[in-house]
């Protein structure tokens, strides 16, 4: 509340620049011997009969607390028409106590013109639940340029859910400096403009623009709420040294959000030290997820009793996550007792991450028909692994339909192997069009199952290739082909198989063998026989015979066979023979009719 009603500058003698620290004792002394002087001349001068000395008076020793002395020069100015006295005397009476009296004054000095004392009493009508009066003496306040008059209005009116005419006033108070007011409107358009974010357009862009500018205005006035938001937009635009100024700049003013966010950063940036220092201090001052944090270094660096102190003191701050953390300690610690009641305690008050691991904590020790409504509780929550999960559980009873319903959901929420269960499933179903769209999602993902299987699918759409002629461009490969070497690049066997037999068509024999020989040392049968093979062709038989024995252990039915022929051939006719009658077990069909064949004549030259 203005105290010193219309005012503005009580003492007229322009001192307002800060004293340097050199000679601020003297100045501070200086100031209060020409305070001193000029209440000597205001007294003087009331005593003379001066209006203007007496309301003056009154508002100096009111701001000093002298309010018996104040209160007689108020109500002598005041008796005499002067408005800024008024107001004052209803401030002093307001803080005695005598809240009507004061609002009769203050009505007084209203209606003569003075904008502090309509706001004053729009506050005190608002504070008696007559919003309609409010609001009347507010709008006075406001249209005459108050500051705190507009600010007022816009509360009472973003209150009554009046949104365009709370934006207006709160804009104008903002504009003539009111810091909260310039808050306040950043979080509005921040706002508005979150709830569009999914199809922002340029409109939603300029709003956040804006947001950002008075977040700005807020918290270069000293807004610690208005640096911390600030510091949140900078970071997510990836200015972090100028987010990091703002959060610093929120922390030290007591912002335990910004102490918080700051430790994230400075962690990120490889200062766990300090990182630390700046949690510490959050922590202290009741902020759970700087507690988790704490306890999530501490876990790391194997202090676990240090570790479990602070996720507690991040439960007892409120945040769930400290539960859930303690879960996870104790159930990395082997003492599933007790992470089962942690995770209770975090799935009950909804958290849906704890709901999922409390599942699979009952679901590994038989108690199927108690997971069954975490995973369920915790999925409905938005939990996409609990989705999954269910997917699986349903899938493992024969419930296909159900499971199909929750790997869709999770699949449509970006689940990899949500997606590429989908997409098998379409394939069995024989729509080839929707099990691309999910394999696609799949692969995209990094699943090298769901790329290969994307490449089969585009490999089986694939035209024969055309008969090269000489002088013709050389192969360029097909997106079948591509998929196939990103899926061997991640390990898939089958797929570097593939890539290996695609090379070797095109007569690259040294990318073949490569890959062959890698499918074959991650345990592929039939990359160890294709390798067999090409070694074979380049005259290396021996080394072949290598690849080929390593094929038939692993059932291989063809590389028996060739093991087979290559006895034969070298006169080994009872290691010939035992070869073919592994391929005549192994099969497939015609390659046990030729290993039969064999066997037969190698027997029979064997008794002979």
């Amino acid at each position: 509340m203005d105290v010193m009603g219309d005012m503005a500058n009580l003492f007229e003698t322009g001192r307002f620049a800060q004293p340097s620290d050199r000679d601020e004792a003297a100045d501070e002394a200086q100031e209060a011997a020409d305070e001193a002087a000029e209440e000597v001349r205001r007294r003087l001068a009331a005593e003379a009969g001066d209006v203007e000395a007496m309301s003056v008076l009154g508002a100096m020793l009111l701001r000093r607390g002298d309010f018996d002395g104040a209160e007689s020069h108020l109500r002598a100015a005041t008796a005499a028409g002067d408005r800024a006295a008024a107001n004052n005397l209803g401030v002093l009476l307001h803080q005695r106590g005598y809240a009507d009296e004061a609002a009769g004054w203050w009505r007084i000095a209203a209606v003569a013109g003075s904008a502090p004392a309509a706001h004053a009493l729009g506050r005190h009508f608002r504070e008696r639940g007559d919003e309609p009066a409010a609001e009347y003496w507010l709008r006075q306040a406001a249209e005459q340029g108050h500051v705190l008059g507009a600010y007022a209005l816009a509360d009472l009116l973003e209150h009554r859910g009046d949104e365009a005419g709370a934006r207006r006033w709160m804009r104008a108070a903002a504009e003539r400096g009111h810091r909260e007011a310039a808050y306040r409107l950043a979080r509005t358009l921040d706002r508005n403009a979150g709830h569009r974010r999914d199809g922002r357009d340029e409109g939603d862009t300029e709003a956040a623009d804006e947001a950002e500018q008075w977040y700005r205005q807020a918290a270069a006035r000293g807004h610690r709420r208005a640096a911390l938001h600030l510091g949140t937009i900078l970071e997510k635009r990836g200015e972090l040294k100028e987010a990091g100024r703002w959060y610093l700049t929120s922390a030290k003013d007591g912002e335990a959000r910004a102490a918080c966010a700051l430790g994230f950063l400075l962690r990120d940036a490889g200062d766990t030290e300090s990182a630390a220092v700046w949690w510490l201090r959050a922590a202290q001052d009741g902020d759970g997820n700087a507690a988790n944090a704490l306890g999530a270094l501490h876990a790391e660096r194997g202090e676990t009793q240090t570790a479990e102190r602070w996720y507690r003191a991040a439960m007892d701050a409120g945040d769930d996550n400290g539960a859930y953390n303690l879960g996870l300690l104790c159930a990395d610690q082997g003492r599933t007792t007790q992470a089962e009641q942690w995770y209770r305690r975090a799935a009950y008050a909804g958290h849906r991450e704890a709901s999922n691991a409390l599942a699979i904590l009952l679901l590994r020790s038989g108690d199927e028909t108690g997971a069954e409504p975490w995973f369920s509780k915790a999925a409905e929550a938005g939990s996409v692994d609990a989705a999954f999960n269910l997917g699986i559980l349903h899938a493992g009873r024969g419930e296909e339909r159900a499971a199909l319903r929750w790997y869709e959901r999770a699949a449509s929420a970006g689940h990899t192997e949500a997606a590429l269960q989908v997409g098998m499933a379409r394939l069995r179903d024989g729509d080839e069009r929707e099990a691309e769209r999910f394999l696609r999602c799949a692969a995209g993902g990094g699943s090298a199952e769901a790329a290969y299987r994307l490449a089969t699918v585009l490999d089986a759409r694939r035209p024969p290739a055309p008969e090269h002629e000489l002088g013709e461009p050389a192969h360029e490969k097909s997106e079948c082909e591509e998929w196939y070497e990103r899926a061997a690049s991640q390990g898939h066997r089958r797929a570097q198989v593939r890539v290996g037999m695609m090379a070797a068509a095109r007569g690259d024999v040294v990318e073949a063998a490569r890959w062959y020989r890698e499918a074959a040392e991650a345990g592929s049968r039939n990359g160890a026989f294709n390798l067999g093979l090409l070694l074979a062709r380049e005259g290396s038989e021996p080394e072949a015979v290598v690849w080929w024995r390593r094929a038939a252990d692993a059932g291989h039915g063809r590389a028996a066979l060739r093991l087979a022929l290559v006895c034969a051939r070298r006169g080994e006719l009872a290691e010939g023979q035992r070869w073919a009658d592994l391929a005549v077990s192994l099969g497939p069909r015609e390659v046990g009719e030729r290993a039969a064949r064999l066997r037969d004549a190698l027997r029979q030259e064997l008794s002979a």
